[in-house]
């Protein structure tokens, strides 16, 4: 009988999803792999031609979602597997897979979240930052009678050992304190997209503390963070 623990953290870009790859990644019991997705979905959406990077994601990264659900429920050589995604990456893959395995949401305050996401991916929409899709993920999963454990990374950020604590028990597996700190640099476990997006995790060795943006929110911007702010609350609601 197979025993393995497998984790999908289902993120937002900009949400501390690389933060909390490294925490699950430094605990010895735990082998940690970056959006296996991503090619799946340059190849299948408009992203291809604006992500940075993308011909080089897919020419190095399987791309067909039968062979990606195959490997995910596959042997690992650690008995907790840990499974970085982003929610907008699925697209139309059948998501029974989710079944077979642990699935939280880590989230972020839109405010906080669009204007960092812009600087890199111009003319943002709603499907490129996943809101609509975390909630849409949430129903599906419930109705299966899946749970599912919604992580804010604020909370993340201003509590890490409650939180890591609360998301592990969930997850089945006892908390670590080795998850609270890293070795500052890039990880074995970094995608090939580390150059244009890890330059600010690269940097860290822990969840830093929140502090709210000084930059104003720009006003372009407003019409999509309304969008958002929707899915957001419904998704964080009690």
């Amino acid at each position: 009988m197979d025993q393995t623990i497998r984790i999908n953290a289902w993120c937002g870009p900009r949400n501390l999803s690389t933060a909390l790859m490294y925490a699950f990644d430094n605990r010895p019991d735990c082998i940690a792999f970056d959006e296996p997705l991503y090619a799946f979905y340059l190849l299948n959406s408009p992203a291809r031609a604006y992500h940075p990077g993308a011909e080089d994601i897919i020419c190095n990264m399987e791309g067909d979602p039968a062979k990606l659900t195959d490997f995910m429920l596959g042997d690992f050589p650690k008995p907790v597997v840990f499974f970085k995604q982003m929610t907008h990456h699925l697209l139309d893959i059948d998501r029974s897979f989710m079944e077979k395995m642990k699935n939280i949401i880590l989230t972020r305050d839109p405010f906080d979240m669009i204007p960092s996401f812009a600087k890199v991916v111009p003319n943002l929409t709603i499907e490129d930052i996943g809101y609509k899709d975390q909630l849409a993920l949430k129903e599906y999963l419930n109705s299966k009678g899946q749970d599912v454990l919604v992580v804010d990374s604020k909370k993340l950020q201003e509590n890490p050992s409650e939180v890591l604590g609360r998301l592990c028990e969930f997850c089945g597996i006892t908390f670590d304190e080795k998850m609270l700190k890293w070795e500052a640099g890039p990880k074995d476990s970094d995608g090939i997209w580390a150059p244009y997006w890890y330059e600010s995790v690269h940097k860290s060795t822990h969840f830093l503390p929140y502090k709210p943006k000084e930059e104003p929110f720009p006003e372009a911007l407003y019409p999509l963070l309304e969008e958002c702010n929707i899915y957001y609350d419904a998704l964080t609601a009690i």
